[in-house]
């Protein structure tokens, strides 16, 4: 638990100063371009990534780092049982809309399972991270305030909650809806459907504000290990649609997911698939 507890102080700083960069971009005009699968990305995403990359290169020089932005150039290192995943800038539509929902994540991998994730929320100024295999936290941090340690921030344990009677708040992505999972949760007994940009669908289920998070789309290994770590610190799970695991280092897929959902508390033999 040490060791995860210094690695987020050690990214502290980090993640802060990539939020205050994409701010800095979010309040001016800026270009988008496209990449080769299509998808947007910004000066913001790529700048946000220098930074972290930096930093891991400089704290951890012995881990591979498989980046979003490096990763649509082809630049994919070779990978063990650990690893590091970063998507600096999730949710670049919903950045790029001026919505507030985007996020800078990182993550740690070992043997398949996301074991550290810190996700920040610039533009909310909220912190989610993990400090221990069951220890998930949040916190307010503005990315112009200076903050330098761990012990600065008022950090509060988060954890999931058992779904009310009246049914599941679900939450769902808000540019990547798909029929799939719209069918999902038509089959749910739901009370309340949000959809929601970048990985804060996976910290609202952490902090008891959402039971499920039904994803039948396409998502990358960096766009779901930090968040998924933070859940799953929080008490919940990410299992894909034939109930195992959501596992990292698909490299026969080139690290694209399956299909997943995720739980707050409630196990997958309760769901129609």
């Amino acid at each position: 638990m040490e060791h995860i507890r210094h690695l987020a102080e050690q990214l502290l700083s980090t993640v802060q100063d990539a939020g205050r960069l994409e701010m800095q971009i979010y309040e001016q005009d800026f270009s988008v371009e496209q990449k080769s699968d299509n998808s947007p990305v910004t000066e913001a995403d790529r700048l946000a990534e220098a930074v972290i990359l930096e930093t891991l290169a400089r704290i951890s020089p012995d881990i591979p780092v498989i980046a979003e932005e490096a990763a649509s150039e082809g630049n994919i290192p070779e990978t063990g049982d650990r690893f590091f995943l970063v998507d600096p800038l999730d949710g670049t539509r919903e950045f790029i809309k001026k919505s507030h929902e985007f996020t800078v994540n990182i993550a740690l991998v070992d043997k398949g399972q996301p074991v550290f994730g810190i996700v920040y929320a610039p533009a909310i100024k909220k912190l989610y991270l993990t400090l221990g295999p069951d220890k998930a936290m949040s916190t307010r941090l503005d990315p112009f305030e200076p903050v330098k340690t761990l012990d600065e921030l008022d950090l509060k344990s988060i954890s999931t909650r058992t779904p009310a009677s009246k049914g599941l708040v679900v939450v769902a992505s808000k540019s990547h809806m798909t029929d799939e999972t719209r069918d999902f949760i038509k089959k749910s007994k739901v009370s309340e459907l949000h959809s929601i940009g970048s990985s804060l669908k996976f910290c609202l289920l952490a902090c008891g504000d959402a039971d499920l998070y039904p994803r039948f789309g396409p998502t990358m290994e960096w766009d779901t290990a930090a968040g998924h770590a933070i859940l799953k610190a929080a008490g919940g799970e990410v299992v894909t649609i034939d109930g195992l695991p959501l596992r990292y280092g698909k490299k026969d897929r080139k690290y694209l997911n399956p299909f997943f959902i995720g739980w707050a508390r409630n196990p997958l033999s309760s769901s129609p698939y």
